[in-house]
């Protein structure tokens, strides 16, 4: 099971019937996409907790008015099939409106800071 993409499809539900915030399993990854994700202001805050012994993230969603933040996820590079791209083929998703996520050899960060610090890696998602 793709853990990334069970995470992104969570956070779409909950963004759907308009839910305060959303609970899920914790990863490292996961974490830091989250991290990312509120550095660019797409969600309100993260934490993580335990339930019965196990560690699970917290994402509060955020809202603007009555519209979401989040308009879309949506998840790239699959255990089935990667996506990797060079650093002067980092996407511009939705002409510099959205964030791809990358994972590098500097670990993860936006296209924009790959872009930056001259970096390629997995592209592990979109999000606008």
């Amino acid at each position: 099971m793709d853990s990334i993409a069970d995470m992104l499809i969570r956070i779409k539900n909950a963004l759907r019937v308009r839910k305060d915030g959303v609970d899920m399993p914790h990863s490292k990854m996961k974490e830091e996409i989250a991290r990312l994700m509120f550095s660019e202001g797409y969600i309100g805050k993260y934490d993580t907790f335990s339930r019965l012994n196990k560690k699970h993230l917290r994402i509060a969603l955020k809202y603007a008015g009555k519209k979401q933040v989040i308009e879309g996820l949506k998840r790239v590079s699959t255990p089935g099939r990667r996506v990797y791209v060079g650093a002067a083929a980092v996407p511009r998703i939705r002409s510099g409106f959205g964030t791809a996520i990358i994972s590098t050899s500097k670990g993860l960060m936006t296209d924009g800071q790959a872009r930056e610090k001259k970096l390629g890696g997995e592209v592990i998602c979109y999000v606008w």
